[in-house]
Order: structure tokens, then sequence, then C-alpha cells
């Protein structure tokens, strides 16, 4: 990924483009063979060269073309003709964002992967659903995973749609009219890049295309932090449900030797911050002045490259620890247990409805009354329940008994595996 947004290789595909487009004018009879030959053969460029010319010029497409140039000879007179630097900065930024799209799908396709296996892995795992961070309803910690694993497919679909999006070229000219060279060239360039055309250029590519693709981005690391802050959560030491890994040797404090702290997890909710922020300024470079301006240049030569390395980094880092994750299933039940059954709450409530004796108020503060005597007195709401005339006149005990199964909580969640596995 940092290769893509090197110096060498983004001169590389500005010389690229420069090259298609004298190719398009020879196969257009303007320019002849003999001039193509040559560019071909001399074109090259010299990073500290192109500095040193800059150094004076203060335009780097000046630098570029110059020392370009310079090494071509007579035939240099071809070389940028007809055409403004966004002809050349934004169709090869097209090729470099496309290119780094694709990584970046992988890399969730990779992670995709791997937390589909431990979904599945777990998907009888029971533990604490949790609401506004109170015991709710059991549930699993492969249902939990298998909410990550979608949740990543619709990141990996929009990434795809702004990967299309903004693989886009454009050798229109100062104002897009096609004043000094024509479509065709355009055209081929794009065609060779395999690129689409922007269907009506200012002096630039609409930057409401880059707006998306870096807003996939930062959906994608918001998706990274909340699987990341769940870890957190998990990992606390009065919860002890899961822990990132831990490394033979490593240290987790400086002070404290007993620590085991998820720093890699709150790595990866901090740099989510920073996604967002580039996110934010793809949308403010959507408005540029008439034609175009150019604040959007000095903002994308940082967001551009640091949105799509940062997030490669998230994606693999993320990976790391999904696959080393530490799952303990015992302090799963454990935590389960020490709400005195109060997460079986509605399906007593479900089971007294069906009873069909009373109404859903009056059910529910029956069952209220009991869950919050369990609460305050330490008991578990089972024995509450049996031995509440009330809560027995509607219901005997077996009938109690089986709404305190934690086996009925995974027998109707076949149907998320199921569509799991067909992912």
């Amino acid at each position: 990924m940092a290769g893509i947004f090197s110096e060498h290789q983004k001169f590389s595909r500005w010389l690229d483009v420069e090259v298609l487009a004298v190719e398009a004018r020879v196969r257009l009879g303007e320019v002849e063979v003999e001039d193509l030959t040559a560019i071909k053969e001399g074109a090259g460029f010299d990073l500290e060269r192109i500095a040193a010319i800059e150094a004076t010029r203060h335009h780097d497409v000046v630098a570029f073309v110059e020392n370009v140039r310079e090494n071509v000879g007579e035939a240099g007179r071809h070389i940028h003709y007809g055409m403004t630097s966004s002809d050349v900065v934004d169709t090869a930024t097209a090729v470099a964002l496309r290119d780094a799209a694709d990584l970046l799908i992988e890399g969730v396709g990779r992670l995709t992967q791997v937390i589909r296996t431990r979904a599945l892995e777990h998907r009888g795992t029971v533990m604490a659903g949790r609401t506004h961070g109170v015991h709710a309803e059991p549930t699993t910690f492969g249902v939990k995973l298998a909410g990550w694993v979608f949740e990543l497919a619709r990141d990996r679909d929009r990434f795809r749609r702004a990967r299309d999006a903004v693989a886009v070229g454009k050798l229109s000219g100062a104002v897009g009219t096609y004043t000094q060279l024509s479509p065709e060239v355009e055209a081929y360039v794009c065609d060779r890049l395999g690129l689409a055309i922007e269907d009506a250029a200012t002096q630039v590519v609409a930057r409401d295309r880059h707006a998306e693709l870096l807003g996939a981005i930062a959906v994608t690391g918001a998706s990274l932090e909340r699987f990341a802050q769940e870890i957190r959560h998990l990992q606390r030491t009065e919860v002890r449900e899961a822990q990132e890994p831990f490394g033979k040797g490593q240290k987790g404090s400086s002070a404290m030797p007993h620590k085991r702290n998820p720093i890699v997890c709150e790595r990866i909710c901090g740099l989510a911050r920073l996604l967002r922020g580039y996110a934010q300024t793809g949308f403010e470079n959507v408005a540029l002045w008439h034609e175009r301006d150019i604040s959007h240049s000095s903002v994308e030569r940082i967001t551009f490259p640091d949105s799509c390395i940062l997030l490669d980094y998230m994606l693999d880092r993320m990976r790391w620890v999904i696959e080393g994750l530490v799952v303990n299933p015992d302090r799963m039940r454990q935590n389960l247990d020490a709400s005195h059954g109060l997460v079986h709450s509605q399906s007593v409530l479900t089971a007294l409805l069906n009873s069909g004796t009373l109404q859903r108020e009056d059910a529910y503060a029956l069952v209220q009354r009991n869950a919050m005597a369990a609460w305050d007195e330490g008991r578990p709401l089972i024995e509450l329940l049996k031995s509440d005339p009330e809560v027995t006149s509607h219901l005997n005990p077996d009938e109690i008994e089986a709404c305190f199964d934690p086996a009925r909580y995974v027998e109707s969640t076949g149907v998320i595996f199921e569509r799991l596995e067909a992912l």
C-alpha cells in the first residue's frame, strides 16, 4: 500500500499518462511514430532533479515535465501537449486510488473470512447479551461475531462502489472543453489505464467521487472501532470474557506487572477517529470555486495516502486480534449466571401471556416485582417465581423451569448461521 503512494510510483503514473497521450496522437496522425519511439526510449525522471527544478518553479507538474523533456530531447515538445496539470494528476490519482481500493477490498475480505471462521466456531457459546451495558437476554458469541461479518460485507460492497466511482480520468483541458486535445485522446488514455471518463469535467475530476471513497474508508474504520471497542469491554477485569492476544515477553505497564491491556484494540479505536477527520476534509473538497481552485490539492496529498495506509494497517491488526483472540466460555457462563437469572425475565413474561389468563401490563408487573427482588436480595429469580403464588397460579414448576433453559436462546439462531455460511 505504501508503495502505491511513493513519490517514484506517483511520477511513474504521471509518465504513463503523458506517454499514452502521445500514443493517442500518433494514432490520430498528429505525431510521427519516430517521435513516439524517441519519447519511449528516453522518457524518464529523476526525483532529485524534479525537486531541484520545483524549488525554482514552485510547480510540481512543471518540474516533472521539464525533467522528462530534458531526457527526451527534441521529441519532448509533444510531452504535455494540450494538457493541463489536472489532466495528468487527476487521471494518475484515479489509478492510484483504484489500486489502493483493490487492496483494501482484499483486506476487508481477509478479515471477513477470519471473523466468519470464529463465528462458526462459537455459534453455540452462550453469553449474556447486553444493552445499555446491562444484561439483557442470552445470546452467543458466534451471533455477536456474525453481525461483524455482515457489517464487513457491507463495507466491502461500499468499497466496490466507491472504487468504481473514483476510477475516472479526464484529459479534457483547462476547463473541460477539449479545446486543445480531441476527446479521442482522453478515450484512448483512459481505456489503456482501465479508467472510466468523467462525463463533464471542469478542470478536475469532480470531488464527490473522492469524498465517496474517503467516506467508505471512514465507515469501515468505524466498523473496526466497533469491533475493537467490544473486545475492550469484554477484556475488562470485571468481565474477562475475551481478550486480545498477549505475546510472550510483552509488558502491559511500566509500573504494574500484572497488566494485560487491549492496546491494539485501543490503537484501532484511536485511528478510526483520524479516518473520520480525513473523510470530513473530503466533503469540504467537493465545493471548489468555479471550474476549480487548488484548495483541495494540499489536503489530498495527505488524506489519500494516509487514509488508505491507515485502514490497510487497521485491517491487518484487527485480523491479528481476531485470529489470536482468547475466548473464555466459562467466564461467559459465570457472568450470565451472576444476574440471578434475570436474563430470562422476558421468557417468563411470554409464558405468562401464553397462559391466556393475564393482560400484558399485569404479567409485566408480576415479573418485574420478582426481578427487582432478585436484584435487591441477591436471590435467584427462579426461586422467587416458584414461591410466588400469583405466578404459580398461572405457571406450573416445569413451565417456569423451561423459561430458564439457556438452550432455548440457541435454537432459533440457525437461520443466522445459514446466512453466514451462504455469504
